[in-house]
């Protein structure tokens, strides 16, 4: 439920209560003795849903931009004809639900900080998910997102184009492509002084650490993360709803990925920030798609109902955009993926292999007891590297024939040489 509070101009005081009364609407008039151009304002109660449509009536009947017109949020409402307001405007649909355009512009606008504000939370958030991957924390990359102030810039690209406000457009895209900058290079910054500060162990090597080697080498699952992020950000602002948690989703697709690039720039490694580099630009392109789409589904149009036509032409030149775009670079994912399901499936294949030849007669006393399989470093497409193979048996050496066995049945299973590397621990009965 929203109330209007609504500056009535010179001369169009009984327009504006005549469309109100036609469409029986509850108001209370109060005179203005101000020096403005002003005689009245008006208070009036709206379901939310029907904000829109009445601003929009009352601005064909006169009501122009300068007037002020100010919708504050109500909590209760009694009244029988609001309550038949309610039934002709709530549909129990999301499009129903929605806040009016000029609410959402307004959101989309409160949501986006100073850019002197924006770039330092930026940077901040980046340094404290850079220090978390580094500490492999799941904890304080979670806090980096909370502190990252990318949901206005990601949402306010969508409505901008939707209800053809460019200058609101022109600011999100800055926004976000100089964030983009800043988090990588505040990530790359911090990590080459605790790298080169010893703060960090020396020879640290980031593909042994969880939280980044699962950035460097990313997979067509966070496209997902990523295009919910936009489509849960969208109606989250659409229909009013706190976008405080939303927020700290959409951040997830993009500060982590982004710090992850910034230490392999760091360790000298270009090659390791290239999936991740691609992550974050896949990331930020996907909740703008989200969000487009997501915006003009709920029905949001432009003002100027004359300009309905070149927003919508704007619109679907930006849909397909994003969409190839996206496209080129899910295909990238794709092949990480692909390359990710070979390597696993060659995992399993090697250790069933390794079972059977353990289940052969001549080798019944031995037992398989880890089976590891080490990825090579060659981000962001790893294959691979070497195979560790630890079994145990009695305590005499194992047989000569074991290892050749081994490695003839594992070798079929792979196009690339891998190293074999087979451990043997004697085991003692009781």
């Amino acid at each position: 439920m929203r109330l209007v509070q609504l500056t009535v101009p010179t001369g169009k005081r009984q327009t504006i209560l005549e469309t109100l009364d036609d469409r029986e609407i509850d108001y209370v008039v109060t005179d203005e003795d101000s020096s403005r151009d002003y005689t009245a304002v008006v208070y009036f109660p709206l379901p939310s849903p029907a904000v829109e449509p009445v601003l929009d009536d009352l601005q064909e009947a006169g009501i122009d931009e300068d007037a002020y017109t100010v919708v504050v949020d109500a909590e209760t409402v009694v009244s029988r004809r609001f309550q038949a307001l309610r039934e002709e405007y709530e549909e129990g649909d999301v499009e129903s639900d929605r806040i009016s355009r000029q609410e959402l512009q307004a959101e989309a606008e409160s949501l986006t900080p100073t850019f002197a504000v924006y770039s330092i939370m930026t940077i901040i958030s980046s340094v404290v998910a850079t220090a978390g991957l580094l500490l492999d924390s799941p904890a304080v990359v979670v806090g980096s997102m909370v502190i990252a102030p990318l949901i206005g810039p990601a949402l306010g690209a969508s409505v901008g184009s939707v209800i053809d406000d460019e200058e609101l457009f022109v600011e999100s895209m800055t926004y976000q492509i100089i964030g983009i900058i800043l988090a990588i290079g505040a990530a790359a910054a911090f990590a080459w002084l605790v790298k080169t500060t010893n703060i960090v162990p020396p020879g640290l090597n980031i593909a042994a650490v969880g939280e980044i080697s699962e950035r460097l080498a990313p997979d067509l699952l966070s496209l997902v993360i990523a295009l919910g992020a936009g489509v849960a950000g969208i109606v989250s602002i659409a229909t009013g709803i706190s976008v405080a948690l939303v927020g700290v989703m959409i951040a997830a697709a993009l500060i982590p990925p982004a710090a992850a690039a910034g230490v392999a720039m760091a360790w000298g490694r270009p090659d390791a920030a290239i999936g991740a580099t691609v992550l974050v630009f896949v990331n930020v392109l996907s909740v703008n798609l989200a969000g487009l789409l997501t915006l003009w589904y709920l029905g949001y149009r432009p003002e100027n109902l004359f300009a309905l036509g070149e927003t919508e032409r704007r619109v679907r030149k930006r849909v397909v955009g994003l969409v190839v775009i996206v496209l080129i670079f899910s295909a990238f994912l794709g092949v990480i993926t692909y390359s990710s399901y070979q390597a696993g499936n060659f995992e399993e294949t090697a250790r069933e292999e390794a079972a059977l030849v353990l289940e052969e007669d001549e080798y019944a006393q031995y037992q398989l007891l880890e089976f590891e399989v080490v990825m090579d470093e060659d981000y962001p497409f790893q294959s691979p590297e070497r195979v560790i193979i630890t079994i145990g048996g009695p305590p005499d050496e194992a047989p000569p024939g074991l290892a050749s066995d081994l490695r003839a049945r594992i070798d079929g299973h792979t196009n690339e040489p891998v190293e074999i590397e087979i451990r043997y621990i004697a085991v003692f009965e009781e």
